[in-house]
């Protein structure tokens, strides 16, 4: 008897991570007005009744998505510490952000896809959470500006350029695997890319 709760709980973790991928295919490929509860539950292999066991409705389940999302985002940002070397920690930043978009190409497009229609659900967040955090971030790069560690640069528009650059792989990448040819390998290449440019970019330049 003392496995039975055991063994509900692990078919309900499987149950539930089953509907929260499968509603991250439809989303990516659909957007939320294109997606119904009927379809994530087909794709999930789950009764409309069962998916709605574990979500109330399409607007949880999207909201889930999108803030665990916003976690695996943030996290290597939340990682930029004041020890350590600025240049290396930006560098790695970068690199982290590009590994994101190769590992979870689906869920960039999907949070592209939420921004791109105006982010209603997402704006609490962003105004909030990702905002007080970009500023933190920002104010560490400043200091790091004015110490003489980094080049002069916008520590916003540093930030902006990063994602730009990086998330671009995930959400267009079908234009940039059929412009490179199945030859190439488009992150391998970006990191490297990325790499020299940053590393230019923030080059402090001696002082005078």
């Amino acid at each position: 008897m003392q496995d039975k709760p055991l063994r509900q709980s692990r078919i309900q973790k499987k149950n539930r991570e089953a509907i929260l991928t499968a509603a991250l295919r439809e989303f990516s490929a659909r957007g939320f007005a294109g997606t119904t509860i009927d379809q994530i539950a087909d794709a999930a292999g789950l009764s409309k009744p069962n998916v709605l066991y574990y979500f109330q409705s399409k607007d949880a389940i999207h909201e889930s998505l999108l803030r665990e999302l916003l976690d695996l985002w943030l996290d290597p940002l939340r990682e930029l510490r004041a020890e350590g070397d600025p240049q290396d920690q930006i560098l790695a930043y970068a690199k982290r952000k590009l590994e994101l978009s190769r590992d979870y190409p689906q869920e960039s497009r999907l949070f592209a896809n939420e921004v791109l229609q105006g982010a209603e659900r997402l704006a609490p967040i962003l105004g909030g959470e990702l905002r007080e955090l970009v500023d933190e971030k920002s104010a560490l790069i400043a200091r790091w500006i004015a110490d003489g560690r980094i080049a002069q640069v916008d520590p916003h528009h540093l930030l902006f350029s990063i994602w730009a650059l990086t998330q671009h792989y995930a959400d267009f990448e079908v234009q940039v695997r059929a412009v490179l040819g199945p030859e190439h390998d488009p992150y391998v290449e970006a990191g490297v890319f990325l790499d020299l440019l940053y590393r230019r970019l923030l080059r402090p330049q001696p002082r005078e």
